[in-house]
């Protein structure tokens, strides 16, 4: 029992008591789902206000069997385009009158089954995986395991940008077609005459990379220029100040390019930070093409090149699917596994390449 003077929060009871009404009419006026008489229901609204009341959700939700929830699972919330994804599911997610709960993991793996767990034991209508992994054995074998535990507890595991697992294995898959993207911003380069074209990525197990890499492959090999394996970078972080470091040391002592295929953005913009800096220019000495097509892409001068990804789609997608196999709307199957196109988006960071002494960068070093 509470001692005098200590404040006890309001129940629904007070507020029923309020009203003059049954605790199940203040349910059902909240829930908004069950028909009540319009002066019935203002009653219980002017209590609800005057008692500063907040209801227990999670009270509500074991009644519900579910907590109405979608879990958003993510490495960082820092990042534009995992950013756009997120609010994607956000904006779906209350469309459907679901609550969006975002989880960051750092990539780290632990971290990212806590989360899933977590999300197991409130009986999230559906929990939704984003961004790149390494795709090794131990990899599939985990989330064949939280696909299959997620299922049995009434709950859906999406994976977002992620490469589907197997028909066997209960779990919604929403991605974009990575390497066609990477294709598509090479041979945008080729077409322009470009043929010593710098890779930055990151590490080559990562799906992400894997996908990229091997789009920007195929375009050198489908236009009859040998890949050249000191052009390719990996080990690059997806920050600004990697792109940057990685491509002021190529430009100082490594092997010559006309033109850099950037794998984010973010590396794009530090890769043109370099170029400026040691006295080069983009596009008339360098061209540069990025990926993702985020809003720094515009801000960038020149604007930047880029492969356009519609993360924000990829969100709402990813909450729509599951909700709608969750309330038996939609089937299994293909009907589960949704594919959206990249393309490339030219804009000012990309010139024709013209070979001669005024566009050889051989000998050209920095100037600082």
């Amino acid at each position: 029992m509470a001692s005098r003077g200590e404040h006890r929060p309001n129940t629904i009871r007070d507020v029923a008591a309020r009203a003059g009404v049954s605790v199940s009419t203040v349910s059902r006026v909240m829930a908004g789902d069950y028909p009540v008489a319009q002066a019935t229901r203002q009653r219980v609204q002017r209590a609800i206000k005057e008692l500063n009341y907040v209801a227990n959700t999670h009270a509500r939700a074991l009644v519900a069997g579910s907590t109405q929830t979608v879990a958003f699972i993510v490495n960082d919330v820092r990042g534009p385009a995992f950013a756009s994804a997120v609010y994607g599911a956000e904006q779906e997610a209350a469309r459907r009158g679901r609550l969006c709960l975002v989880c960051t993991t750092e990539g780290d793996p632990e971290r990212e089954l806590t989360a899933v767990r977590l999300m197991r034991e409130q009986r999230a209508s559906a929990v939704i995986l984003i961004g790149g992994a390494v795709e090794d054995d131990a990899y599939r074998a985990r989330m064949a395991e939280i696909a299959h535990t997620l299922d049995a507890a009434g709950s859906r595991l999406v994976l977002c940008g992620r490469p589907p697992l197997g028909d066997d294995i209960p779990a919604t898959v929403v991605e974009y077609d990575n390497e066609a993207g990477a294709y598509g911003a090479t041979a945008h380069l080729l077409s322009r005459g470009h043929r010593r074209i710098l890779f930055l990525g990151g590490e080559p197990a990562f799906t992400t990379t894997a996908g990229r890499l091997s789009g920007y492959r195929r375009a050198l090999e489908d236009h009859g220029v040998p890949v050249d394996p000191e052009l390719i970078e990996t080990q690059v972080e997806f920050t600004r100040t990697s792109g940057y470091e990685h491509v002021r040391r190529r430009l100082s002592s490594g092997p010559p390019f006309t033109a850099i295929f950037a794998e984010t953005d973010i590396v794009a913009g530090g890769a043109m930070a370099a170029v400026f800096e040691s006295g080069l220019s983009v596009p008339e000495d360098i061209s540069l093409v990025g990926y993702d097509d985020i809003p720094l892409a515009t801000d960038l001068r020149p604007q930047l090149t880029t492969v356009r990804v519609p993360y924000e789609e990829l969100g709402r997608s990813a909450v729509r699917l599951a909700l709608e196999l969750k309330e038996g709307r939609a089937g299994s199957g293909s009907e589960q596994h949704a594919v959206f196109g990249t393309h490339v988006v030219v804009r000012q960071s990309v010139a024709q390449y013209v070979p001669g002494p005024a566009r050889d960068i051989t000998e050209v070093r920095p100037t600082r």
